[in-house]
């Protein structure tokens, strides 16, 4: 086995390096009255690379745009990144363009001070057909895959219902455990993503045991709420 890169040893602030991915496109609904169209979405997953805490970004499309869209919510809640690693999709390639695009369309008409101009992302791309360097982050699409396609199955949820299930699924990520916090035998807590990342583990809203209840006598949002209780018994 080889030694694991510096950005995974080195202790870094959460998303300092990050590595990203999309998952399989999901078929969620139009928001049209009793419409039954569905356009595809895609599930944008980035990882950091030292604490290993997820964050999940709901994609419209594969173009440069939506990938660019996504990157900025990302880094507007995250905190701006210094390094990002993804595989050699168009879409990464293209975005990788059209930042530095914008960055040097800015630096020549000095229209942004000298400390924003050295804050750039620097974007690596690991070696084509070879998806076991990216390991981390497929990890985390193969999770994320098997939990959502799990839950929803075959529901129909428009783009804000699928895109609150998709944020309850990030939270129950990034409680999962590490290590235990103390060797004290009546100590339960346990370390986690969530830790990283506010301080303390992330507990997503209690509410009413909906499993035993069947879907059709539930209303769109109970029925979400249901999904989310089913993803603790994958």
């Amino acid at each position: 086995m080889g030694q694991l890169p510096e950005a995974r040893v080195k202790p870094s602030k959460p998303f300092t390096n990050t590595g990203v991915d999309y998952s399989v496109p999901f078929d969620v609904k139009k928001v049209v009255k009793r419409s039954r169209l569905t356009v595809k979405c895609y599930v944008a997953l980035f990882v950091c690379l030292s604490t290993k805490a997820i964050h999940l970004e709901l994609v419209s499309e594969l173009s440069n745009e939506a990938y660019i869209a996504s990157l900025r919510r990302f880094i507007a809640r995250r905190g701006l990144c210094t390094d990002i690693y993804s595989d050699n999709g168009t879409n990464f390639v293209g975005a990788e363009k059209e930042l530095k695009k914008i960055i040097f369309e800015k630096k020549s008409t000095e229209r942004i001070s000298s400390f924003a101009t050295q804050q750039g992302i620097h974007f690596h791309f690991i070696p084509p057909c070879a998806p076991h360097v990216g390991g981390i982050w497929e990890a985390g699409v193969k999770t994320t895959k098997f939990h959502l396609c799990k839950v929803a199955g075959n529901a129909k949820l428009n783009f804000e219902e699928f895109y609150t299930l998709l944020c309850q699924v990030e939270a129950l990520l990034n409680s999962r455990p590490f290590c235990p916090l103390s060797n004290v035998p009546d100590n339960f807590q346990v370390l986690t993503p969530g830790h990283f990342i506010v301080g303390t583990s992330l507990l997503v809203l209690s509410d009413h045991n909906l499993i035993h209840l069947p879907s059709n006598r539930l209303s769109r949002w109970s029925h979400v709420q249901q999904m989310v209780r089913r993803l603790w018994k994958c």
